[in-house]
């Protein structure tokens, strides 16, 4: 991986996240971040957020997502891989996780999923 972080944008398009629901997937304490390598040159990552209502009221699913937001920004730079698009799903506890518990659940699962990536045929 290069000094310079890649450019991180936002899913928007629900084909994107469902896109995102066929690839590999790593589940750790409360997050589930699906990543898919998207196949074409650009080193930009997207990452898109959900919550759904096992979660909690529409409250609880904001607060879930801005949490959610937020460890990405931190965590995203220094672990996201390169022309990969990332969905990161709250599971339950999310909203009540320790700040660096949930931190970690980001980081370990990003880690996990690089790992267990095939590397590129050159």
């Amino acid at each position: 991986m290069s000094d310079a972080a890649p450019s991180i944008q936002r899913l928007t398009k629900r084909s994107e996240f469902l896109a995102c629901a066929q690839a590999p997937s790593c589940a750790k304490g409360a997050v589930v971040v699906q990543a898919r390598p998207r196949g074409d040159e650009d080193p930009t990552v997207r990452v898109g957020f959900t919550a759904t209502r096992r979660i909690g009221g529409a409250v609880q699913r904001n607060r879930a997502k801005r949490r959610m937001r937020e460890a990405a920004r931190a965590v995203l730079p220094g672990h996201a891989t390169p022309g990969v698009d990332y969905v990161i799903i709250a599971r339950g506890g999310v909203t009540t996780r320790p700040w660096a518990r949930l931190l970690d659940d980001v980081k370990s699962a990003l880690v996990r999923l690089a790992a267990d990536r095939p590397a590129p045929h050159i």
